[in-house]
């Protein structure tokens, strides 16, 4: 149809040319010029449509959804309810700021998506609101609370103009999975509670606010708990994040705390929008961020990365009997060349899909950040490999759900 049309659309200028030419009003060669251009577009556009079917997953590339846009959900997570999938993600284009919101889009194979629009947009009438736009949104997850028949996002929370000194977590509520989700609060978690895994002495031990945490010895006051003990009135502090629902409906809030020197696993209240009081410290002083968990025949895996800014870097990886810990390392998870492993493939956690692939095979998702622009910021999704007890990444260029099934 495309062919037919571009050759209507040729012998149409064309006959307006000639026809111009005896007048002395057209220029004939500038309009075959304009006509090539014309053909340009149309097969650009055809391209593009014809890119946006996918069969497979193609890491690093960039992705398009149905309309052909590029897709533009970052740090983000998946849902998967009645059958679909849903991938909500902060919606980025330059710097980290949030001028947009958090974007959904809805699949039912994982290769191909549809834009459902801005499912949180920031608030553009209160320059005080706490979403205002120019704040900083970053991870935003999405859970189903099947007590409430309500959706349930967190994400983290950065005051417009304030770096990343607030340290919050926030939550909002939709009634349906696209939304539109109505912002509730934003708070530092447990304010006033002390850590399940919390010893008295360390409970009765006076923050140093000379502390350092990059040496051995500051290092050591981290492990002790001396953030914790700093930030127990007003809350402990949580940016990088991701959600957890157990099998028995649990739910917890996974977050990088402690100046992002310690995880912290909090538990979420019945109806997913607050805490119990209930949580762990994890892996104190190991500087993890970036956190994924899922659970295997029983366990809990956890993947992590280190602290390198935008930089990408070694993956971490642990493993626990109880969701709340004792946590355990494990290392790397990834194996490659020696730069797909000091980079993890040159990305960042950010979720594994829940979404079994086969017996021992999930879905690793991760962001490869472009700092200058954002709206080239790719995705790397690979399949996650249980191997002897452990996560395991490899690279592949490309690769589909079928080549496991």
């Amino acid at each position: 149809m495309k062919n037919e049309f571009v050759l209507l659309v040729f012998f149409f200028i064309t006959s307006i040319s000639l026809i111009g030419q005896e007048l002395e009003l057209v220029d004939f060669k500038s309009d075959v010029t304009d006509i090539l251009a014309f053909v340009d577009i149309i097969e650009a556009i055809d391209n593009t449509e014809e890119e946006t079917q996918y069969n497979s997953f193609r890491p690093g590339e960039l992705w398009h959804d149905n309309d052909g846009e590029i897709l533009n959900a970052h740090g983000g997570g998946i849902l998967e309810h009645d059958g679909k999938y849903y991938w909500f993600g902060t919606h980025l284009e330059t710097g980290h700021q949030s001028y947009v919101g958090v974007r959904c889009y809805s699949s039912s194979d994982l290769y191909n998506w549809e834009n459902e629009g801005v499912a949180l947009p920031v608030v553009t009438n209160d320059a005080d609101h706490d979403i205002t736009a120019g704040c900083v949104i970053e991870r935003p997850k999405v859970i189903y609370n099947e007590l409430t028949g309500k959706f349930v996002m967190w994400f983290h929370l950065e005051l417009r103009g304030q770096g990343y000194k607030a340290a919050l977590a926030a939550v909002a509520v939709a009634d349906n999975v696209t939304g539109p989700y109505t912002f509730i609060e934003s708070l530092r978690p447990n304010a006033g509670h002390w850590p399940l895994n919390f010893t008295e002495a360390q409970k009765n031990t006076k923050y140093d606010y000379d502390i350092g945490r990059y040496t051995a010895e500051g290092r050591q006051n981290v492990v002790d708990g001396r953030y914790v003990v700093r930030d127990f009135k007003d809350g402990q502090m949580s940016r990088d994040m991701t959600l957890f629902v157990d099998d028995d409906q649990k739910a917890y809030l996974v977050t990088s705390s402690e100046e992002n020197q310690t995880l912290h696993i909090h538990e979420l209240t019945d109806d997913y929008l607050g805490f119990t009081g209930r949580y762990t410290r994890v892996l104190p002083g190991e500087r993890n961020e970036a956190a994924a968990v899922f659970k295997h025949q029983g366990k809990y895996f956890m993947i992590a990365s280190g602290l390198t800014g935008w930089d990408p870097n070694p993956a971490r990886s642990a493993v626990a009997e109880d969701v709340l810990g004792p946590w355990i390392s494990l290392g790397n998870p990834a194996i490659g060349t020696e730069e797909q492993i000091k980079t993890t493939f040159n990305s960042q956690s950010t979720y594994v899909l829940p979404v079994k692939v086969a017996d021992d095979v999930y879905i690793y998702m991760g962001d490869r950040w472009n700092p200058a622009n954002q709206l080239d910021s790719r995705y790397v999704w690979l399949p996650l490999y249980m191997e002897y007890g452990k996560p395991v990444i490899r690279w592949r260029d490309e690769w589909s759900l079928e080549d496991y099934r």
